[in-house]
């Protein structure tokens, strides 16, 4: 008989709010900033996947960030739409113009109460209880769906942590976020504290308790789940992971976990996990941070076998190795590739089967790189088919600087020599370069082109299928003046893949220099780490 690690008075029936962070704390992950267009097609695939609720992001933070928002704010179906905001008025209601045209808006305000996270803004216990008091009450005047953090929770004095939680509350509060912003605590304190707070804070069974968890010591998800086994009605997480340092709860881990293991974990959520696979390829794709092999539940090895004893036990029964299907999560099949002599109707289905229902004229763009690739592959197999779509979308999202052409030459003696030819808003210029490499020299000549002064911090060339004609996805990591941008591209050629990606980070250096405002301090928003 399995023992069950269900909170007392827990039922079958119980539902888990999914709360995504993806767009606000995952994008905060260096180098990881999405375009406009992107967070909104990011956050209409989380709407269409049943998630509760979508952090849009932190409307103070820039004019970009604030567009952002609002936007989502309109075009969301079925999710409750929040803002963050710190614990000032300000922030409050910059937060409240983006989001309040919404169906179902949210205001998410936060102050750390940890002893450390007091000393940043320098306040008395007394000053900072005073000022959550008063600045719930200022959201709750606004809006009636208010979420309240105190960051660095597991850290703050238990005391103290509770006389706060209480003071939220009363202010009208109608959820209590409990941030874990470090990654500091272990399971059996996740659920041992939120335990406690239902139990001895007068108000708490009026409002939801939700765990934000960090993954420093690799518990996020462990602490997320152990929080709803204490008491938690919300989960914080974000696709793949994603997010500062070691990232956050991944929502695609914690969703199947509640959903294999429903014998000891007596929960559900509204998430539809047939499109987990692809929101996770398409975040990959945006953030630019790319799915690590053996990543839970979306990674490349999640459901590959290659041990012979491994593969025979499959073979005789599916479930001697896999606790969940493939098409659980949305992951198809690659037992029909396209060729070359496949028709546009033929792609059409298989993007359909893959989540990408794409437009005419999406398609035809797609189309036309489909053949060009057919043509140096034998077979094009899903994988390809994916990557082929995000490359498009991110060769048709590059604003300022496009590749046109590329011819490198190198041998066996003597310096590689690239000649590029690239569009710079708009103008075409040229210019060749010699380097230490076919790669080397293609970036020189992207600089000799577009003079910069980023750095390379991080290049990695993965295969996207089998093969010596196999895909090759290219990360680039630029960092310059502080600002960090990731690029990825892929193309059966590693020398084109990797120029592309070079000139996407370029083009999301340029997006991100207009991420901070007028009028908002910088200091203070790189303090803004709600969890």
């Amino acid at each position: 008989m399995t023992a069950s690690i269900a909170a007392p008075g827990a039922t079958d029936g119980d539902r888990v709010l999914i709360f995504d962070t993806t767009l606000r704390d995952g994008e905060q992950s260096p180098g990881a900033t999405m375009t406009h267009n992107e967070k909104l097609e990011i956050a209409e695939l989380l709407d269409q996947m049943g998630v509760d609720i979508i952090e849009a992001g932190f409307p103070i933070a820039s004019e970009g960030d604030f567009r952002a928002v609002s936007e989502i704010a309109e075009r969301s179906q079925d999710a409750v739409i929040c803002g963050l905001a710190r614990a000032n008025y300000a922030d409050i209601d910059r937060c409240w113009e983006a989001v309040k045209k919404s169906r179902q808006p949210r205001i998410h305000t936060f102050i750390g109460t940890s002893p450390l996270h007091r000393a940043i803004p320098n306040l008395t216990m007394d000053e900072m209880a005073e000022r959550i008091h008063d600045t719930v009450s200022h959201a709750r005047n606004l809006c009636d769906n208010i979420q309240w953090s105190p960051m660095d929770a597991t850290r703050t004095e238990w005391d103290y942590l509770a006389r706060v939680v209480e003071i939220a509350i009363k202010a009208g509060a109608t959820t209590i976020n409990i941030p874990d912003t470090v990654g500091y605590t272990a399971p059996v304190e996740s659920a041992d504290l939120i335990r406690r707070l239902i139990a001895e804070v007068p108000g708490a069974e009026d409002v939801i308790f939700a765990t934000h968890c960090h993954n420093d010591l690799g518990m996020a998800t462990a602490n997320a789940l152990a929080a709803v086994a204490g008491g938690a009605r919300q989960i914080e997480c974000t696709i793949n992971g994603l997010g500062e340092r070691a990232g956050n709860t991944a929502l695609e881990e914690v969703v199947m976990a509640l959903k294999v293991r429903h014998d000891i974990m007596p929960w559900h959520t509204g998430v539809d996990t047939t499109k987990i696979m692809h929101i996770s390829r398409r975040v990959a794709t945006v953030s630019g941070f790319p799915v690590q092999f053996n990543k839970a539940v979306v990674g490349k090895n999640a459901f590959a076998h290659e041990s012979g004893i491994h593969q025979d036990g499959v073979l005789k029964n599916v479930e001697t190795f896999e606790i969940m299907r493939p098409e659980d999560v949305g992951l198809s099949s690659n037992a029909l590739p396209l060729g070359k002599h496949s028709g546009r109707a033929a792609l059409r289905d298989k993007l359909r089967q893959l989540g990408h229902d794409v437009g005419d004229n999406q398609l035809k763009d797609i189309f036309v790189r489909f053949k060009e690739l057919a043509d140096r592959k034998k077979e094009v197999y899903d994988d390809d088919i994916v990557a082929l779509v995000s490359d498009t979308a991110e060769a048709a999202g590059a604003a300022h600087l496009n590749l046109v052409s590329l011819r490198v030459t190198c041998g066996t003696h003597g310096p590689a020599e690239a000649t590029i030819e690239m569009e710079v808003a708009g103008k075409e210029e040229i210019a060749t370069a010699q380097g230490d490499g076919p790669v080397d020299a293609s970036f020189k000549a992207v600089r000799a082109v577009y003079p910069n002064k980023a750095r390379l911090q991080l290049y990695q060339v993965s295969a996207v299928t089998e093969g010596t004609d196999a895909q090759a996805t290219v990360t680039v990591r630029l960092g310059e003046d502080g600002v960090i941008a990731t690029g990825q591209s892929a193309d059966t050629d590693t020398v084109v893949a990797s120029t592309r990606a070079y000139i996407a980070a370029l083009n999301r250096l340029i997006v991100r220099r207009d991420k901070t405002g007028p009028g908002v301090d910088a200091r203070e928003i790189s303090y803004k780490d709600a969890g």
